[in-house]
């Protein structure tokens, strides 16, 4: 992906200079943000549980029920996420304790709901130290967080069955059944626009004016600050007004929370200077606005053991300040929205012979995923939640089909009449099926899988649908249509379309940046016409470490945002 800091042009527009989009990615001050902490934000759940038709292990009397709920990680491993209180003498509990998830789009997360009847003995004590193995088992239910936000009503009904039966896919002895409400929090709907600008900002530059953006941070525990937000570069000025930051009460836990504002002096290098800070909550932000007072920055200074703030010359306004509360990406999931996958692999010939085990197409009799088969894997269990057919479209690229010529952009299922497969195995089964019905040849061409891609985007806009698109191309090389494509890509910015590119195997993807506006300036198509916003991510698809987030789920992250972006700016609300 390259790094941003290496260069002064290219790194005052990673941090959003005058050039990049509001929503752009800022890679040159996010690489300074990880290194102090930040990891993202995400959407506060509240979960509500509730049973009926429980079985009765009382003699005298109902079942006491006590539910206790986990998040399941992929090595199988379980967590406890909390318990609900315990209600005595019901076999159709409803439970007034919730209990708090943080919602991730681009993770699986599975949930595990276990009902216990817990013994009388047991009714006075703290339901955190009952110990479960001395309460009797009623029931287990497993399911994705997903499964339940993407439903209109975020409420899902599953039934209880014993615990060693829960991950089989025989039929189950049916012990009752579970249902899961969600709701998202409203902190997480209440955002403020806030406008800065500085006054007297001091030089740190030798031969021109500072650099300047802003750092906003919270407080947590410990006095650590932890950023959340920040401002575009804006160059060699020492009066600089920044575009609109936008908080929401989630991120900052409430209006009263002190924040703390750094001021800093961009370096291309990506050691950026401290001009002054100040520390004030979202409340005293909204006085300073209705004042029209600046609030001096200061810097920390010691002189020996003693520690003191020096204060600045240098003032901190507030130019503008508002409160609203908006529609969020489960709002418009409620009112039926639905993601539809689409997905277009790369049959070219550099990806190797697929009979051979260096070929990037290699299926490997282990049963191990190639590259390819990871992708898809990884992207498809994500979105295949939001998505009430799970019927994907699919295509190859790059290949030719037995007794035809080069295709780019033939149905993977080798069907001349229609795309799509039926789920996620459905493409892999498509898949290994074409590396044994096509020739693999070239070149590399995007813009007939973008332009079909496109054409369905565009028919849920005439059919009054809400619905978006997901297209992921899979891709071992550069393409040979660079402008075809932005031609293509220009055209779609317009449609409820983003287009995830992976590349895998070794190949220098430099060149393929380009699509990505996140890196500089908008796509041009060849008649003049500028994409109306980024509507493209690329990332090499490299392995993972131990401890670090996938690409993939680097990659999904963007998805929200890009479809908010869509439906803010064309002001599409969601069906009540």
């Amino acid at each position: 992906m390259g790094n941003c800091c290496s260069d002064d042009g290219g790194g005052r527009s990673a941090v959003g200079g005058t050039s990049a989009s509001q929503h752009d990615h800022n890679d040159a001050v996010d690489l300074f943000l990880k290194s102090r902490g930040y990891r993202g934000l995400f959407v506060q759940i509240e979960l509500s549980l509730s049973a009926s038709n429980l079985r009765d292990r009382d003699v005298l009397s109902k079942s006491d029920p006590m539910a206790v709920v986990y998040t399941k990680s992929k090595d199988g491993a379980l967590e406890e996420l909390g318990r609900t209180e315990v209600v005595l003498n019901s076999l159709n509990p409803m439970w007034f304790t919730k209990l708090i998830i943080n919602y991730q789009f681009e993770v699986v997360q599975t949930l595990v709901f276990r009902v216990y009847d817990v013994d009388t003995q047991f009714h006075n004590v703290d339901v955190k130290m009952l110990k479960l193995d001395e309460q009797q088992f009623l029931g287990e239910a497993t399911c994705s967080l997903s499964e339940i936000v993407s439903k209109s009503n975020r409420s899902l009904t599953l039934d209880l069955v014993h615990r060693e039966e829960s991950i089989k896919s025989t039929r189950s002895q049916n012990l009752g059944e579970l249902t899961v409400h969600a709701e998202e929090l409203s902190s997480s709907k209440i955002a403020m626009e806030i406008i800065f600008r500085c006054s007297d900002l001091e030089y740190k530059d030798l031969f021109s004016r500072s650099d300047p953006f802003l750092v906003i941070s919270k407080i947590v525990e410990g006095g650590i600050s932890i950023p959340i937000c920040k401002t575009e570069v804006i160059k060699n000025d020492l009066k600089p007004k920044w575009k609109s930051v936008f908080l929401n009460i989630q991120q900052v836990g409430s209006k009263d929370n002190l924040l703390t504002i750094e001021c800093f002096n961009f370096n291309s290098n990506g050691k950026h200077d401290l001009i002054g800070k100040i520390q004030k909550s979202l409340a005293d932000l909204e006085k300073l606005h209705s004042s029209g007072q600046g609030e001096n920055f200061f810097l920390p200074t010691a002189v020996g053991n003693n520690h003191h703030n020096k204060v600045l010359k240098s003032q901190l306004f507030v130019e503008y300040f508002s409160e609203t509360v908006e529609h969020t990406f489960l709002d418009y999931l409620a009112g039926g929205c639905e993601l539809n996958f689409m997905v277009a692999i790369d049959f070219t010939a550099s990806n190797g012979n697929p009979r051979l085990p260096d070929s990037l197409h290699y299926i490997d009799p282990s049963g191990r995923p190639n590259a390819y088969q990871r992708a898809i894997l990884e992207v498809g269990e994500v979105l295949q939640f939001y998505d009430s057919d799970k019927r994907f479209p699919a295509w190859g690229f790059g290949a030719r089909p037995i007794d035809g010529p080069v295709s780019h952009c033939f149905n993977l299922n080798g069907s001349s009449n229609y795309c799509e497969v039926d789920g996620i195995q459905g493409i892999m089964m498509a898949y290994t099926s074409a590396l044994f019905n096509v020739s693999l040849a070239g070149p590399t061409l995007f813009g007939p899988v973008i332009s079909s891609a496109a054409q369905i985007a565009s028919q849920s806009l005439i059919n009054g649908r809400q619905k978006y698109y997901v297209l992921l191309i899979i891709t071992d090389g550069v393409i040979t249509d660079l402008q075809e494509t932005k031609d293509a890509l220009v055209k779609a910015s317009d449609l409820p379309l983003s287009i995830f590119i992976l590349g895998v195997g070794g190949a220098d993807f430099k060149e393929m940046e380009v699509l990505d506006a996140d890196k500089g300036e908008r796509l041009e198509s060849s008649n003049g016409r500028v994409a109306s916003r980024d509507i493209v991510q690329f990332v090499p698809f490299r392995d993972v470490h131990s401890g670090e987030i996938s690409v993939v789920q680097a990659l999904l992250a963007e998805l929200p945002t890009h479809f908010l972006t869509y439906m803010r700016t064309r002001n599409i609300l969601p069906n009540s």
